[in-house]
């Protein structure tokens, strides 16, 4: 059975590894959840459970983000989320962009990493706004296309070309999946990595 040439730098890698990454989710509450038209919702809320499992699997350092719950303007992240993500504690906010928020941004910084796996909703919003505040600072984004969602079709679309333009990498939650596992030899994510894969795929 053949094995890697060599074992490549976890940190230096072009590509996404559990010790180069950081997950950001941003205001997946239930306004947000039920106003969107570009994905089924039940859909939407699977596949960002899947972005939250694999995460967790891995043992990426994971920045959450809410806006307008301390106004009351707003609730909390869904539930779907939080039981995933266990003792994540949301930063809440008012700023429209995250990026614009002290405490999310320290909260960034903070895990280390400079590849930011994001996810939010709306995707022409909470979404664009810090991916191009992000990659204009030197990082570099990874937007999970099939866990984000937008008020329609077009502002949907809109919203992932103006971040790919600017430079950020659309990938899907399976190539996620795919890519931070990258081998059947890892045995200690195997069994979590067939669990979120397969399930999510035949539920």
């Amino acid at each position: 059975m053949a094995s890697p040439r060599t074992i490549r730098d976890p940190l230096a890698d072009q590509l996404l590894t559990p010790e180069n990454a950081a997950l950001v989710i941003i205001d997946f509450q239930p306004v947000q959840v039920a106003s969107v038209v570009s994905m089924e919702r039940r859909e939407l809320v699977a596949n960002v459970v899947a972005v939250a499992k694999t995460a967790r699997l891995y043992g990426l350092p994971i920045v959450l983000s809410t806006v307008n719950v301390a106004t009351g303007r707003n609730q909390p992240t869904i539930r779907q989320l939080t039981e995933v993500l266990g003792d994540v504690e949301p930063i809440d906010r008012t700023s429209i962009n995250a990026w614009e928020d002290v405490d999310f941004l320290a909260a960034v910084k903070a895990t280390g990493r400079h590849k930011l796996i994001m996810v939010a909703l709306w995707t022409e919003v909470c979404l664009v706004f810090p991916a191009l505040d992000a990659l204009r600072e030197g990082y570099e984004v990874f937007h999970v296309v099939d866990a984000v969602a937008g008020t329609s079709e077009e502002a949907h679309r809109a919203g992932l070309e103006r971040i790919a333009q600017a430079g950020g990498q659309p990938i899907t939650w399976i190539q996620l999946a795919c890519e931070l596992q990258r081998d059947w030899a890892r045995e200690k994510t195997t069994a979590g990595f067939s669990e979120i894969v397969f399930a999510s795929i035949h539920p």
